[in-house]
């Protein structure tokens, strides 16, 4: 019952991100909703690693969220004109 709820707020969260993302006036809106988006990953692998029982779900969560923050500092730079 709890897993299902939260894989719905999940789902929910991803969708109105996706909606920002595809909308967002600038491109730093769109750079925020793709971090979101990234965020929201990482929850739902580590979510995915309590509900099976899995420890590799949170291994790929901790390399997804690494992997994703390094990418959007790089693309934050590049928009901001440093690169």
């Amino acid at each position: 019952m709890i897993l299902t709820l939260s894989f719905v707020l999940i789902g929910l969260a991803v969708f109105f991100s996706l909606l920002r993302l595809l909308k967002g006036p600038t491109s730093f809106d769109r750079l925020l909703a793709t971090d979101t988006i990234t965020l929201i990953t990482t929850a739902l692998l580590a979510l995915m690693a309590v509900s099976f029982s899995r420890v590799i779900y949170m291994d790929v969560a901790l390399v997804y969220a690494v992997i994703g923050f390094a990418g959007v500092v790089v693309i934050a730079r590049y928009l901001e004109g440093g690169l």
